[in-house]
């Protein structure tokens, strides 16, 4: 039997899943409040009400409030989408017949329309019945997938009924036959914990305060075991002489309850681990906004709003807190994960309230429907600041020279590592300063007056760096300057002479040089070790201190430089092998060379080494 149902929610989503879920009946739809008693004024017959409590314009509560004293209405069924325990509690008090909680579980909602669409059916099939062949009411009755049951009041003053008729869904519910049922009476069967309520409702119902009554109750089986159901109470007009007939549906719910506890404490976990997050929980669309659809307490301790005002964008969108230089890369890695289902997690600064900046972590996951599609987004934003700014410390002190702040060798080694292999076909040089000599002061004023010299050195450096010009305070006593994409060596010579001129008038008093060595970088080299490229900057640098002395010069380094230096190496350790008693191959030998004079002719001894 065809129903006419309306759906009212402000979720889009939302509505159409439902609308697709009752798609055997005529399904009208609402965004809100308003909408909703819009469409009730202009459609007759409508049987069934989904109402969300929670809208803009108009919310359920008041859409309960207004249908509550029409008499045009009262035969309408409603069921309450909730978000909370007193949602659900004051939905009811206005008239609401059953609940659901949100998000929806769309399984259990389906059964719950069920239930009300074989109590509209049942109920429909008995008005007609005078009409009707009683076969079709039969064929509901027996076919229906829920227990039903049809009771009698046993007289006006009681509170209780007997039970004349159930179904064989019924009979499986409860675990008894119909003889067993009707000569019990439903009374017996009631877990004693349960009577009280069943009796407060069944007296409002049969004195007309209330139309139908649903709550969840137990049944005790014959083997003492306990059925959880979820019972629906109507009247029901079985003949003039009987007025007082009610129809009672069943369904069980015994999983269902068992689940809910299992998630009952599940919520009473997450409601520990979120009053400790350092961060909100969300639900949220997978759109462009990140429209959340939920979002924890958390949120106002992490951005300084409320949750209610990012709530479906109310007042501005998740997307509209974070730093717009992240949101880029958070929509590709987004992408990146969602198809292949794999749990997300990125790094990125957003804004608060106040204008600060934070850094957070997020870490969530897709929710997927039964065709794979996004249904929306979940997971936690939790904030990382005081750890980014440990990171970020360690991250400098690991980069930067303590005493005067410029970076250091070792991001100089990674740097060149890493411009060697990208930064392909463009100019790269190094020039290396060699202050050396800045250790005869130490002797005289001490280290500290040396360290405090060397920071003055580096301050005044740093006035000649630029995006293609950078410093690095490589060792005690030595800077480098990294230098990209420069014209040619003069330039380099020209710039070199700045840096000169810059120490000359620091340091003229101190009456100290130093030693400029300059090496370029082969543009076609791919692959190089770092620590070599540093040896001959170093060896250009102490070529100058070695020849010139105090004063401050330039040097290149080049092959010929090279070879000069490896044969000084190469004497020292022979010279060094031979004093220790290991010259095997005689490389050292005595020559007597002639002395020509006019009186005699002596001879010179001499040690040679061969070339």
């Amino acid at each position: 039997m065809q129903m006419k149902v309306l759906v009212v929610d402000d979720s889009a989503s939302d509505r159409l899943l439902i609308k697709k879920m009752l798609s055997g009946h005529c399904v009208l739809t609402a965004c809100d409040g308003m909408e909703a008693m819009r469409i009730l004024e202009a459609h007759d017959g409508i049987d069934l009400l989904i109402l969300d409590l929670h809208m803009p314009n108009m919310d359920g509560f008041k859409v309960l409030e207004s249908l509550k004293g029409n008499e045009r209405y009262n035969k309408l069924i409603t069921i309450i989408l909730a978000e909370a325990l007193d949602d659900e509690i004051n939905g009811l008090k206005l008239g609401a017949a059953d609940y659901i909680r949100k998000p929806i579980r769309v399984d259990l909602l389906k059964a719950r329309i069920d239930v009300h669409i074989a109590l509209l059916c049942a109920q429909h099939a008995y008005k007609h019945q005078r009409d009707e062949q009683t076969l079709i009411f039969d064929m509901i009755f027996e076919q229906a997938p829920i227990g039903i049951a049809i009771t009698r009041r046993r007289g006006p003053e009681r509170a209780d009924r007997d039970v004349i008729r159930v179904n064989s869904e019924y009979e499986k519910i409860t675990g008894r036959t119909k003889d067993e049922l009707m000569r019990l009476g439903w009374e017996e069967i009631t877990h004693p914990d349960d009577m009280e309520e069943d009796k407060k409702n069944y007296r409002k119902l049969v004195s007309g305060e209330i139309q139908i009554y649903t709550m969840d109750k137990r049944y005790i089986k014959p083997d003492g075991s306990v059925v959880w159901v979820h019972m629906i109470v109507a009247p029901l007009i079985l003949s003039d002489d009987q007025p007082y007939g009610h129809i009672t549906l069943v369904q069980d719910i015994t999983e269902r309850k068992t689940i809910e506890k299992a998630l009952a404490e599940s919520e009473r976990s997450k409601s520990v681990f979120l009053s400790h997050l350092p961060g909100l929980a969300y639900r949220c669309n997978n759109d462009e906004e990140w429209t959340m659809q939920y979002v924890s307490a958390g949120c106002f301790n992490l951005t300084g709003y409320h949750p209610e005002a990012l709530l479906y964008n109310r007042d501005l969108s998740y997307n509209d807190i974070i730093v717009p230089e992240y949101r880029e890369a958070l929509i590709r890695e987004w992408a990146r994960t969602l198809p292949i289902r794999q749990p997300f997690k990125h790094e990125y600064e957003i804004m608060t309230a106040t204008g600060e900046r934070k850094w957070v972590l997020e870490m969530g996951q897709g929710i997927y429907d039964d065709d794979g599609e996004v249904e929306s987004l979940e997971g936690i934003v939790i904030d990382i600041s005081d750890r980014k700014a440990v990171e970020n410390t360690l991250k400098y002190n690991s980069e930067h020279d303590k005493w005067t702040g410029l970076y250091n060798r070792d991001y100089l080694v990674a740097l060149l590592e890493k411009d060697i292999r990208l930064k392909r076909g463009i100019k790269k040089a190094l020039i290396g300063i060699n202050l050396s000599m800045v250790q005869l002061l130490a002797i005289n004023y001490g280290y500290q007056y040396t360290q405090n010299l060397m920071k003055k050195v580096a301050e005044a450096l740093s006035l000649h760096c630029t995006e293609h010009r950078l410093l690095f305070h490589a060792r005690e006593n030595r800077f480098v300057f990294y230098l990209l994409d420069y014209k040619d060596k003069n330039e380099l010579v020209d710039f070199s002479r700045a840096i000169i001129s810059t120490l000359e008038s620091l340091l003229i008093t101190e009456r100290i040089g130093g030693g400029i060595g300059i090496l370029e970088i082969e543009p076609s080299q791919d692959e190089v070790d770092i620590n070599i490229l540093l040896r001959r900057l170093l060896i250009a640098s102490e070529r100058t201190l070695s020849v010139f002395g105090r004063d401050f010069q330039i040097y290149f380094y080049n092959q010929e430089l090279e070879a000069l230096v490896n044969r000084e190496r190469d004497i020292v350790e022979a010279l060094n092998m031979i004093a220790a008693g290991d010259d095997t191959n005689n490389a050292l030998f005595l020559q007597y060379q002639p002395l020509m004079t006019y009186k005699r002719v002596p001879y010179a001894a001499l040690r040679r080494w061969p070339d």
